[in-house]
């Protein structure tokens, strides 16, 4: 997963202005203690930082897949 792809999904689910404070604020155990921002700053890997703020924001699993997208014509 690459960074914007996470970010893709943050805005999805938490909306464009609350996704970005929940990176910046939310503090992850699975992460090390660190915010999702901080962890993507560190190189971890962006899916590994998503499935740990979806777990610790109780994101049902059946959305950890993101919404559909229709392919490009």
């Amino acid at each position: 997963m690459r960074v914007s792809d996470f970010w893709r999904l943050m805005d999805d689910e938490f909306g464009e202005s609350y996704s970005r404070t929940l990176a910046r604020d939310l503090v992850v155990d699975r992460l090390g203690d660190r915010t999702a921002a901080e962890a993507l700053d560190d190189g971890v890997d962006p899916k590994a930082v998503w499935v740990a703020v979806c777990s610790t924001q109780d994101v049902p699993r059946e959305r950890w897949l993101g919404r559909d997208i229709a392919p490009r014509r």
